[in-house]
């Protein structure tokens, strides 16, 4: 009997060596795998990197990004020139340089005139405007996300200038 207990405990150390053996290999498996995956990931995220540092460059910052109008919104060049006789009849009506005027009037008062609300955190103005003749003008108005036409008429009074909408759609 006193022969055999060394026996058994030998042979329990060489099994219990044996299975931290074991456990160490897979451990070090599972290591390696989840290692492989990190690498992956890892590679994924770089390539994504690279690929929005390429957009990054195509993108102006935003302070100094510019509205411009579409080119389906934009006026005929010839379209919007006041007529001598127009001039002459606003002058006698109180206007000192009619078109610088009515322009003048009609950014500050756009507020009260565009019929839509902005969208998004816009804010609707008028891009771009002509005056058509000594009694209607036309004009784009957007926020940047939408945007329409306004047909206005407007009346000029000893210098004071009121303006109606005729007319507008959205685009």
């Amino acid at each position: 009997m006193k022969s055999i207990l060394p026996w058994l405990l030998v042979a329990t150390f060489l099994f219990l060596a044996l299975y931290f053996y074991w456990q160490k290999n897979e451990a070090e498996s599972r290591l390696n795998i989840a290692d492989n995956k990190v690498a992956e990931i890892d590679r994924e995220l770089k390539q994504e990197r690279t690929e929005a540092d390429s957009l990054e460059g195509m993108m102006l910052p935003p302070d100094t990004m510019q509205m411009t109008t579409p080119q389906s919104a934009a006026f005929v060049d010839e379209l919007g020139s006041l007529s001598q006789s127009d001039m002459q009849r606003l002058k006698r009506k109180g206007l000192r340089n009619p078109e610088s005027d009515l322009m003048n009037d009609l950014n500050r008062k756009q507020s009260q005139l565009i019929p839509v609300d902005g969208t998004m955190g816009g804010t609707m103005a008028i891009r771009d405007s002509r005056i058509l003749n000594d009694r209607y003008a036309m004009a784009y108005y957007e926020d940047g996300h939408n945007g329409g036409y306004l047909l206005l008429k407007y009346e000029v009074n000893n210098g004071n200038i009121n303006w109606k909408v005729v007319d507008h759609s959205k685009l």
